[in-house]
């Protein structure tokens, strides 16, 4: 057989030449994870209870969870977080092959059965149940270069205008801001002011539920109208309440002297975040802190890809002052060990023509 190539030269460089082109196609399409996944895959469920402590939270919301989710199909393990800001993030993880949409359905199901036994207000806020990985695939930073914008306004900025667009990339399976979160209205009661009108807490909230309300208003020659109506008017009046003026306006109590209390009279009302229970901070400037989870089993490296460049054409839109940063990657390892081994095939590669020439 080495006398036949080497009396036909011409026939064993066709052969090595149709070699490689096999080489050459079959590698386009080997896969980038070879190996099974060896992570657990974990289902979040998080919910909210305005008001209540991390005692009130463990023992009113996350027990009842906990109680019903306890031995559902595959499962592993669970743990909950809960805070002080009345939210609580449990965690079942289940065994690794596990059908993870499945195993999503079935924490929905146990989640309904539980939500018996939970408080109206976190029902009224919802319980998320989300499929997602363990640690975050990137951390983008949005921040203000010359410090022009404070944390309240970027944490805002970004869960308006940058959230929902990386939510919709394909594969992304969560988007989550930290540090910052939406505006909202707060009131900052004065306790001796409220106790000097004898007035409670509930009177406050039962006022602005009254009065921040849309009311029906009708038409004006609508039907059945008298003969002759051609014109039927649509009555518009203002909407529900927006400014700190018009939160600090509503009426508490009507005197019968005819004077009226207002919640500026016991308060002190005003405009911020919804939370402030985390600070997030680049380099020492104020900065909302995008976490970006991939859903399991997908490409890492394409999701990446595809989250920088819509970050990159988001970014054309933001006003003067504002940049962002990819404060974590961790990608990065994944591409240095490709870039590795397309290193070590061209070695290869090199040392297998080199001992050919040689031996020929």
């Amino acid at each position: 057989m080495p006398e036949f190539f080497v009396r036909r030269p011409i026939v064993a460089m066709i052969i090595a030449i149709i070699t490689v082109i096999i080489g050459l196609v079959a590698m386009s399409s080997l896969p980038v994870a070879q190996y099974p996944e060896i992570t657990p895959p974990e289902v979040s469920v998080s919910a909210r209870y305005t008001g209540a402590n991390a005692g009130v939270v463990e023992q009113s919301v996350a027990t009842p969870l906990e109680q019903k989710i306890n031995g559902v199909e595959n499962m592993l393990y669970m743990k909950s977080v809960n805070s002080n800001d009345g939210s609580m993030n449990l965690s079942v993880t289940f065994e690794v092959g596990s059908d993870l949409d499945m195993s999503n359905v079935l924490v929905q199901n146990r989640v309904s059965e539980a939500q018996v036994g939970i408080p109206e207000e976190v029902k009224r806020l919802g319980i998320t149940v989300k499929k997602k990985l363990s640690f975050p695939l990137l951390l983008i930073s949005i921040y203000s270069p010359e410090g022009t914008f404070d944390q309240g306004f970027l944490g805002n900025y970004v869960t308006i205008n940058v959230l929902d667009a990386i939510a919709r990339i394909k594969d992304v399976g969560q988007a989550d801001v930290l540090g910052g979160s939406e505006y909202a209205m707060h009131i900052w009661i004065k306790p001796d002011q409220l106790a000097k009108l004898n007035l409670t807490v509930p009177d406050i909230t039962r006022a602005i539920q009254q009065q921040n309300v849309i009311a029906p208003t009708g038409q004006i020659g609508g039907p059945p109208a008298p003969a002759g109506t051609e014109f039927t008017y649509t009555v518009r009046t203002r909407g529900r309440l927006s400014t700190a003026e018009e939160f600090g306006n509503v009426v508490l109590r009507a005197n019968p002297d005819g004077s009226q209390v207002h919640v500026k009279d016991i308060a002190r009302v005003e405009l911020g975040t919804q939370s402030y229970s985390a600070v997030t901070r680049l380099n020492g400037q104020p900065t909302a802190v995008l976490a970006i989870s991939q859903l399991p089993g997908a490409n890492g490296l394409n999701v990446a890809q595809q989250i920088e460049a819509e970050m990159e054409r988001l970014k054309q839109d933001f006003p003067d002052d504002l940049d962002y940063l990819v404060s974590l990657d961790t990608t990065l390892a994944i591409e240095a060990g490709i870039k590795e081994i397309i290193v070590t095939l061209f070695q290869a590669v090199a040392l297998v023509i080199l001992v050919v020439f040689i031996f020929l």
